[in-house]
């Protein structure tokens, strides 16, 4: 199906549905060896395909006590025995959200909230690109928290915003990308240019437990794609696939943009992941399809592999920077981890080239045994790779030595071959195949390509991977959030389910328990979906109840104690479950290994993401992105697309006059203490 078509369909509600469609097309044409494949000559197709994994398979996948009955309420000895204490919340969609018994969700942080001490009130009927630079941008993504005293009572709020959805933005504007973009304006596209990116925001807990904004923090501030300086560094900074007529240094680039997860580094600074930069960009040459007309580009097989250009916003038509016509190396100046420093509004953020360009999902860091800092990244598309980075330095308290660890190191690639092993391939000009005789003529090439370079390593395309959070211990979860255009020749192990809509998790244990280790295991932690659905092939602890189980992983945390939490992000297909998005506690361990809690649940058509504790554990940030919006068709008694005059929700306000508002939720315990202790 092309791009015309997807747009046109009426299945899609509005634009993100149809990006997400666009995306169920893979760009990766090395197809020939899945994980799917490994999983299959690992375990056999047709058990695969029934999800009838024999004991002695199962046991090695999933471990021993992994052999999951049809859907059955918990055992109570089970829950009386869980890691995580409260009385789980039972599923649904509905306008609100809701949290388990025994806790808070008050909302902290809303789209349009002031952020700076002279910042405008918001005013929805009258929105401007000058006032949104000072307020809260849209679509929350990754929270990140850093204190700023030693009982953690004040801190700085680190929040990506991923994207915007212009339907329930603006009023009177409806859907754009079916009007091939009419009715926007520069000042529009301004506004949205300067919801993007992400803000800094001092925030202090009182007496009585409850957060709020401390406006007037002078850390306060909003990093955007319309105005925000960034420093290029690592090996491609100043290549000429880098430079522009604007920067013809190839070093500073203006902003960032499609934010999704991120991280933290062990040094208080913040990771932005540029994710589906591709969309951004524009052309005006297409074909009788609708499909960008390529033919005069040098880049034309490097665009494709990345998809761009996606033209799902106007920006092109007004900024040259964002149009392949004119600017064709902008695109390369996009898609990379971007480093904030929080606690300093003087310090310009850095895109970090070391890291690689691809649709970064997360960057979420961990050290090695010996100190090197580590980060997992996945890049979310489907039959694409899994990496992560090792500094070639070590973390110290030298401020001037950290802030080199993300510019000197090795970039590697995931390979899961079928006896369990993972492998992990370097990205390195010179090495294998990444010589100028197959296309990379430098290190520059190989990071500024890194798709093409995985492809090359034969790296194992995998089912999205999503958020990648480390532990301590040299263990990794990934998060594999769907693939529905994997066939049944393309079975995999990671992602082990033909057309799969429900996702899975994988369990990484590096060599040594080091992070920097060249190879390690993998095992499946759970297969998602409805357990009592044979077809589905879903894989539970036996002790979940019908709340318990959920589709489509997408982010996830630690807490104080080491406990894995995870959101789900369905997307437009939260009608396969009925449930809507949430957050739920996953047990690792022990005989409960495979059982999952219901937490928290979102609005309807909302997506849940960070989620971040706080370092005590008694507070629990939550981001809802695109309220209302996702899937509002399946909504019983709504059943239609939303708009800004007539949504599914108004949440958070519940206000006649406000449309629904993306918001930043904060979880603590009635009468305080620890989250689920």
């Amino acid at each position: 199906m092309d791009r015309k078509h997807i747009i046109d369909d009426p299945q899609t509600c509005n634009k993100a549905e149809a990006f997400e469609a666009f995306d169920d097309i893979p760009a990766n044409p090395s197809l020939s060896r899945t994980i799917g494949d490994v999983i299959a000559a690992r375990y056999g197709r047709r058990d695969m395909l029934k999800g009838l994994l024999g004991v002695s398979a199962s046991a090695a996948l999933f471990g021993a006590s992994a052999l999951t009955a049809p859907r059955q309420a918990a055992a109570v000895g089970a829950q009386s025995s869980s890691r995580y204490a409260f009385d789980e919340l039972t599923w649904g969609n509905d306008e609100t959200h809701h949290v388990a018994d025994g806790y808070e969700a008050d909302i902290l942080l809303r789209w349009g909230d002031p952020v700076t001490a002279d910042a405008p009130e918001f005013d929805v009927m009258n929105q401007s690109a000058e006032a949104q630079l000072q307020q809260f941008g849209y679509n929350n993504d990754y929270v990140g928290f850093t204190p700023l005293n030693a009982d953690g009572s004040r801190g700085l709020l680190c929040v990506n915003h991923e994207y915007t959805n212009e339907e329930v933005m603006f009023p009177g504007l409806g859907r754009q990308d079916k009007a091939d973009f009419a009715g926007m304006t520069k000042a529009l596209v301004d506004i949205e240019m300067a919801a993007h990116g992400g803000s800094v925001v001092e925030i202090a807990r009182n007496a009585h437990g409850k957060w709020s904004v401390v406006r007037d923090g002078g850390m306060n501030r909003r990093i955007t794609p319309l105005n925000t300086a960034m420093s290029l560094d690592g090996p491609a900074a100043g290549h000429p696939r880098l430079q522009t007529s604007e920067d013809p240094s190839g070093t500073e680039v203006i902003g960032t943009l499609n934010n999704c997860a991120g991280g933290m580094t062990p040094w208080g600074t913040w990771l932005m992941a540029e994710e589906n930069f591709h969309g951004y960009f524009w052309t005006d040459k297409l074909d009788a399809n609708g499909k960008p007309d390529l033919s005069a580009q040098p880049e034309a097989a490097q665009m494709q592999r990345y998809g761009a250009p996606g033209r799902w916003y106007a920006w092109g038509k007004y900024y040259d920077r964002f149009n392949i016509d004119k600017e064709p190396n902008e695109l390369n100046r996009f898609g990379w981890v971007v480093e904030v420093d929080p606690r300093n509004p003087q310090a310009k953020p850095v895109k970090h080239t070391a890291l690689g360009r691809f649709r970064h999902e997360g960057a979420e860091t961990t050290t090695s045994r010996d100190g090197h800092l580590v980060v997992y990244m996945g890049d979310d598309a489907r039959f694409d790779y899994q990496y992560k980075y090792v500094s070639a330095g070590t973390v110290s308290q030298d401020s001037a030595a950290n802030a080199k660890l993300l510019s000197e190191g090795t970039l590697y690639v995931a390979r899961f071959d079928q006896d369990g092993s993972v492998h992990w391939l370097p990205l390195v000009h010179g090495q294998g195949p990444l010589t100028a005789e197959n296309g990379f003529a430098s290190q520059a090439d190989v990071l500024i390509d890194a798709r093409l370079a995985a492809d090359a390593l034969g790296a194992t395309p995998m089912d999205r991977p999503e958020d990648a959070q480390p532990r301590g211990d040299g263990t990794a979860y990934i998060m594999l959030t769907n693939n529905s255009r994997r066939g049944e020749d393309q079975l995999d192990a990671a992602n082990p389910r033909a057309q799969s809509s429900f996702g899975h998790i994988i369990e990484i244990k590096e060599d040594s328990g080091d992070h920097a280790a060249t190879r390690g295991t993998w095992s499946i932690l759970v297969k998602c979906g409805d357990p009592q659905l044979t077809e589905v092939g879903a894989q539970w602890n036996p002790e979940t109840s019908e709340n318990g189980w959920f589709g489509s992983p997408d982010n996830c945390a630690f807490d104080a104690d080491g406990r894995l939490w995870v959101s789900t992000d369905q997307g437009s297909k939260w009608g396969k479950t009925g449930k809507s998005d949430g957050l739920y506690g996953m047990e690792t361990e022990g005989s409960l290994r495979g059982h999952s809690k219901l937490f928290f649940r979102c609005p309807v058509g909302g997506e849940l993401c960070g989620p971040y504790f706080a370092p005590d554990g008694e507070t629990l940030f939550l981001a809802v992105q695109h309220p209302g919006t996702d899937g509002t068709k399946d909504l019983k008694g709504f059943e239609r697309a939303s708009t800004f005059e007539d949504p599914a929700t108004r949440w958070p306000d519940f206000d006649p006059q406000m449309p629904p508002r993306p918001s930043v939720v904060v979880v603590t315990r009635k009468g305080g203490g620890k989250i689920a202790v």
